[in-house]
């Protein structure tokens, strides 16, 4: 019971990253990428609430990837 309750939490996490991911290399949309990572973290924080990951691995989670997009807006507004 509680290890399927983890491995859905588990997998959505993983989901919303790559939907993060996809925004950045295929669809190269910085606005796309930036409403997925809105959409990401609640999810990831939720995940942590419901032990299905430690909490600073949650937190290390939500800051690489919004560093990620950070740097990716970055380049596109300096490439621009």
């Amino acid at each position: 019971m509680r290890r399927d309750r983890n491995r859905i939490n588990r997998t959505r996490v993983k989901t919303v990253i790559k939907r993060i991911e996809a925004a950045i290399e295929v669809e190269d949309s910085v606005e796309k990428a930036q409403e997925a990572l809105v959409a990401a973290v609640p999810i990831i924080e939720r995940a942590a609430t419901k032990n299905a990951f430690h909490r600073k691995t949650a937190a290390r989670k939500v800051s690489r990837l919004t560093r990620k997009v950070n740097n990716f807006a970055k380049s596109k507004e300096s490439a621009a």
